[in-house]
């Protein structure tokens, strides 16, 4: 097929149609091809189209001909990995970003992905970018489970297959770990300096986590080279913000209908956007204080912020508005039971957190508010609801521990978990079917079921809840909101059956 033809009244994205779009969509005013690679970013989807592309995308603007353009790669042999794939080689690696909003539409070109890999078609082609001397720094966006540790410790998921595997076969890893060390390794035997690691997923500490994880598993392919890595690599931890639903088929018909562009994979966003980065690079970084991003020495602050009033509340959002039947997180947002619900679990968790420079807590819940309700955004439940295994020990169960250690009150985190417990029976409320999608779905199902009205089965999943199954206050207030559930349903446990939230 001829990549410029245009399909319909569409024309498909590419680099040569770029001057023939709409006028209605901007376009990068730079040119692509004086920009060099200095970032590999591995786990291209959604959320980094829309947030750190983006970023670079303002910087190329303002910075034509920079040398810190960005090589995607796709890690993944599964169905979403290899779409992106197909979509991203086909358009000459360029998509549209519409920020959807009360106030209409905008949509972009991005252009700063200039070259992606996809790694299970070749490897090699992956740690080789990696080990460019171009390459000075290496982002990631792998979700929360692509860190391999254990919740309940802490400690470095040795036994994992994909560890095992990249640990039995360095020359042909298929995970993050295994792909960095062999790249380190060679820049380190041909005496080049190394890049700095830059996680991107919402773990609080990232930095601190991928350090610890990746640390761990060179020294057990070489010490040396694991001392090497710990010596000279830096590790920034940061936080970012930005909702960013799914691309749907609804996307890309918006997509070719009002902007006349056909792209096999848009990306859509809220209008709010944050990034904010420990200032520690061991091979330079761009100026990215000149297009919004805050630079800072201590990011965590800002990220407890972030995981504890956002993520948490996602996690609400998540689990009961699936049982009350919901599909999209502002139609859970538009019924002034859940609405108030989340707000409540967001007062329960600003005790835990510390003074953050230059944001009022008290503004920032209610934009957060604001941001869940935008019509405009149809973000789905189950996107929230996926992984909960990896996302509930980092959301909510730090703010947990610290209300236990307080003798605060507890209720809208117990029901999180409850709700979490009973959605993983499968059903919502109407006994209608729901999807559970998680790696360890299997355990968790069947500890779920087996505790029926008892949460105790599933909150005695060390890997998940470490030790808060010995306090006997966390175990009977999601047993009570359990049983809650079970018998009146999400809708009515919020009218008659919560505990008012204590001021502490």
């Amino acid at each position: 097929m001829n990549s410029n033809t245009s399909t319909g009244s569409t024309i498909k994205l590419n680099q040569a149609s770029l001057s023939r779009l709409p006028g209605n969509a901007r376009v990068p005013q730079y040119d692509r091809r004086q920009i060099t690679n200095g970032i590999v970013h591995i786990g291209v989807g959604g959320f980094h189209k829309s947030h750190q592309a983006l970023y670079l995308d303002d910087y190329f603007h303002q910075n034509p001909g920079s040398d810190w353009g960005i090589c995607g790669v796709g890690l993944l042999d599964y169905d979403y990995d290899r779409r992106m794939r197909d979509a991203l080689l086909s358009q000459d690696c360029l998509y549209t970003l519409v920020e959807r909003s009360h106030s209409g539409d905008r949509a972009r070109i991005i252009g700063s992905i200039t070259r992606y890999l996809f790694a299970p078609n070749d490897r090699q082609a992956v740690i080789e970018a990696l080990a460019d001397p171009k390459c000075r720094i290496v982002t990631l966006t792998i979700t929360e489970s692509g860190y391999y540790y254990i919740e309940g410790s802490g400690e470095f998921d040795v036994n994992h297959p994909t560890i095992q595997h990249d640990l039995q076969h360095p020359d042909q890893p298929i995970g993050t770990y295994g792909f960095l060390t062999a790249a380190l390794e060679k820049r380190r035997k041909q005496g080049l300096a190394p890049f700095t690691v830059l996680s991107c997923d919402n773990i609080q500490g990232n930095g601190n986590t991928v350090r610890k994880m990746l640390t761990t598993f060179a020294e057990m392919r070489d010490p040396e080279l694991g001392r090497w890595i710990a010596e000279h690599v830096a590790f920034p931890n940061c936080m970012v913000d930005r909702i960013t639903p799914m691309t749907t088929p609804a996307d890309i018909k918006m997509v070719a209908e009002q902007f006349g562009i056909d792209d096999a994979f848009p990306g859509v966003a809220e209008p709010f956007i944050q990034w904010v980065i420990e200032d520690t690079f061991c091979a330079g970084r761009p100026d990215w204080e000149s297009v919004g991003v805050q630079m800072t020495s201590d990011v965590h602050p800002y990220e407890m912020m972030k995981i504890r009033l956002l993520n948490a509340s996602h996690m609400l959002i998540g689990y009961l508005g699936s049982l009350a039947g919901y599909t999209y997180v502002y139609e859970v947002m538009a019924d002034p039971l859940f609405r108030q619900a989340v707000a409540s679990l967001m007062d329960e968790v600003t005790p835990t957190l510390q003074a953050v420079p230059g944001i009022d807590l008290d503004e920032y819940k209610k934009t957060l508010i604001e941001r869940f309700s935008n019509p405009k955004i149809r973000d789905q439940l189950p996107r929230l609801c996926l992984n909960g295994s990896a996302k509930i020990p980092k959301f909510v169960l730090g703010s947990l521990r610290d209300k236990l250690q307080l003798g605060g009150a507890i209720d809208y985190l117990s029901l999180t978990i409850a709700a979490w417990c009973h959605y993983l029976n499968g059903y919502d409320d109407q006994n209608r079917p729901i999807p559970i999608d998680d790696p360890l779905a299997d355990i968790l199902t069947q500890q779920a079921g087996s505790g029926k009205t008892d949460p105790k089965p599933l909150l005695s999943i060390f890997e998940i809840f470490g030790d808060l199954v010995q306090s006997p206050r966390f175990v009977e207030t999601v047993a009570d909101k359990l049983r809650s559930l079970q018998e009146f349903g999400a809708k009515r446990t919020l009218v008659s059956h919560l505990a008012p939230i204590h001021k502490d």
